[in-house]
């Protein structure tokens, strides 16, 4: 995938409580509709999630996370075979699953490794590898990024792509801070992916609801692509690869 032009990757949840209601799908025909729409309004990956991990939320047992990604995606893979398919999870276990029996093509874990048997799973399997933040400001976030690339590389890991990490550890001003300073992350000379969609920084701060934090997701994911950004992981994908046209004339 050529990421001289920025992409979207477009949120398929299959979760019954995922902070945002807009992004949750569970019937077949829901997450066919969804995939669908991601596709057709131009997004460039399907990002399909099966454990909330929402703040304070009780992330689904290993069992249950698998049984709701092992339908979606047995379903996508069977009507959008060509599809690009993401799949969001932080167990290795689920990873590991996802790649040998569904080919899955990418792996975006939020949880910085935290399983300490994903990069060995994803670097045996060369599939590319979202590595996720839990740092709270953007000197630990750099500095625990090194290492971690550092071990993926030793494990003969080729494709990173670096997540800040947006309401993930942080307070809601210390996600500003590290929007703000995001194109220090250029200095690792690895894609970077941003996830802000209709999140907490967002909507709390404006004190509207996640329904009503369309606009402001424009906004920041305008200014995440001036800083640098290579993908933005999104809820509404004809908005934000309207935003990516319009910055590519620039």
């Amino acid at each position: 995938m050529d990421l001289d032009e920025p992409k979207v990757m477009g949120i398929l949840n299959v979760t019954p409580d995922s902070f945002y209601d807009g992004s949750r799908v569970q019937t077949e025909k829901e997450i066919l509709t969804r995939a669908e729409e991601i596709l057709a309004q131009g997004g460039d990956v399907i990002d399909v999630g099966a454990c909330s991990t929402r703040p304070d939320s009780q992330p689904a047992s290993e069992e249950e996370e698998w049984a709701r990604l092992c339908f979606a995606l047995r379903a996508i893979r069977r009507e959008m075979p060509e599809a690009v398919i993401s799949v969001d999870t932080f167990r290795a276990s689920i990873a590991c699953r996802s790649i040998e029996e569904y080919g899955a093509d990418i792996i975006n874990d939020v949880s910085e490794g935290a399983d300490e048997g994903m990069f060995r799973v994803v670097a045996e399997a060369g599939v590319p590898y979202i590595l996720t933040s839990q740092q709270k400001n953007m000197y630990d976030t750099l500095l625990s990024f090194s290492a971690k690339v550092l071990e993926l590389r030793n494990l003969g890991q080729k494709d990173i792509l670096l997540d800040p990490g947006f309401g993930f550890g942080k307070t809601h001003d210390g996600d500003f801070l590290i929007m703000s300073e995001l194109n220090k992350l250029l200095c690792m000379e690895l894609p970077v992916v941003v996830g802000v969609s209709r999140k907490s920084m967002i909507y709390r701060t404006l004190d509207i609801s996640p329904s009503e934090a369309l606009n402001s997701t424009t906004a920041l994911n305008t200014i995440a692509l001036t800083k640098g950004a290579s993908i933005l992981r999104v809820h509404d994908v004809a908005e934000a690869k309207q935003v990516v046209r319009l910055f590519c004339k620039l």
